[in-house]
């Protein structure tokens, strides 16, 4: 929006006018948590899945990439249904339809069923359309400047994937593989709930009751929209596939145990959900553009390193913390974009597309990584290596072709979005 659009007695800072948005962000980023919990719960059982069914390295990377698919172009929907309905309704909507697809991964995986699995991490994308539902229920909770870091702050809901990796194996082996299922089924319906009767709507949100059809082509017409779209999908899809593939990677590569490989990757989930508010919170200062630039060049840089396969805990570790990071930043800095640049009543709509952009970004590396294993060697080297390619025909792309947006005043710019 240009200074001319802006109107010309701008609404009191959000700061004085909305003093419970503290409370709502956080709420959204606990459900957010919760829902990222329940989407990565197959992921980090990958290798007892692998033993138990006799799988090879492309139907296990097959099984773990199975919920990013429909949590990714679900997002696309769901985005423009918040539009619609607000984020109370559809939090609830997604943390309520994830406990029937959690039921039946335990289902499945007591019957030793790939299909049954494999048919739950379909629905189990339910639960990863969460993020298109808290990106516009924050913003309209946040001025323009401050929404770098709002939705930094709920993208660290993300943080459920390191709750996963850590956690469930850990509950599998301490109270049995059912009663694990069973518990975080509980843990969705009371989070539904406390999401239900608690989280309230930004005063500044206004329900969009436009057609869904016709709104998503509108945003889909937008330029920035697939500029966005193609980052997110390296920045978010890089996270979201070493997040899904490390237990694997680090199985086959450091012979780790899957409770040890869980916990190194809960810590790399950790370290990227850290970056990424710190992300946001250097675009609200410096703009996107250097932030994600730095972050496409760690990344390139970092995906060469792990082809080298340092060796020892402490140069493995920092290089995979490492590459957490520039993945947190990319994300928290091309998401200040989207909150930004997002014209009013269409943030659900874009952030729609551009989250399901970075889900499927994280769908096909996984699928990749397992096809193109050497077994003979032990080696990831092809995947690991159109990681650096695409890390750095992306950071030539945002150099050129993307330019830095203004920098909006911190008044009430963009309302009702």
């Amino acid at each position: 929006m240009t200074e001319a659009a802006r109107p010309a007695n701008p609404a009191p800072p959000a700061e004085t006018s909305h003093p419970g948005k503290g409370l709502n962000l956080a709420l959204a980023t606990s459900a957010s948590v919760m829902a990222f919990w329940a989407w990565n719960i197959v992921a980090p059982l990958g290798a007892r899945y692998t033993q138990e069914m006799g799988l090879d390295s492309t139907a296990t990377a097959v099984l773990v990439a199975m919920p990013i698919f429909v949590g990714s172009l679900g997002r696309i929907v769901v985005g423009a249904m918040t539009d619609r309905f607000g984020g109370r309704v559809m939090f609830t909507f997604v943390l309520l339809g994830s406990v029937p697809p959690v039921l039946l991964v335990a289902l499945g995986g007591s019957l030793g069923s790939y299909a049954v699995v494999l048919g739950a991490g379909l629905l189990l994308g339910i639960a990863g359309t969460v993020f298109a539902v808290g990106i516009p229920f924050v913003s309209a909770w946040y001025e323009p400047s401050r929404r770098g870091f709002a939705t930094g702050v709920f993208g660290a809901g993300m943080g459920g994937t390191a709750l996963a990796a850590f956690l469930t194996p850990r509950l599998v082996t301490w109270i049995g593989y059912l009663p694990t299922h069973l518990l975080i089924a509980g843990l969705l319906v009371v989070m539904g709930a406390v999401i239900w009767f608690n989280l309230k709507e930004s005063p500044d949100w206004h329900r969009n009751t436009a057609p869904v059809i016709p709104k998503l082509k509108d945003a889909a017409g937008l330029a920035v929209t697939w500029k966005l779209c193609f980052l997110y999908a390296i920045v978010f899809g890089g996270f979201v596939s070493f997040a899904t593939y490390l237990p694997t990677y680090l199985r086959d590569i450091y012979q780790f145990d899957p409770t040890a490989a869980g916990t190194r990757t809960a810590g790399f989930a950790l370290a990227a959900v850290l970056f990424r508010p710190i992300g946001g919170v250097l675009a609200d200062r410096i703009g996107s553009k250097p932030v994600v630039l730095s972050s496409l060049a760690g990344i390139a840089v970092l995906a060469f390193v792990v082809n080298l396969r340092p060796d020892g805990e402490i140069p493995a570790g920092l290089t995979f913390v490492a590459m957490a990071a520039a993945l947190g930043l990319g994300t928290g800095g091309v998401f200040a974009w989207v909150g930004r640049l997002s014209p009013q009543g269409k943030v659900g709509s874009i952030s729609g597309i551009v989250s399901a952009a970075g889900g499927m970004g994280g769908y096909f590396p996984p699928l990749v990584m397992g096809a193109t294993y050497n077994a003979e060697d032990n080696s990831y080297f092809i995947g690991l290596m159109l990681l650096v390619v695409t890390a750095t025909v992306a950071f030539v792309f945002t150099l050129v072709a993307i330019r830095p947006p203004q920098q909006p005043a911190p008044q009430g710019v963009l309302k009702g979005t």
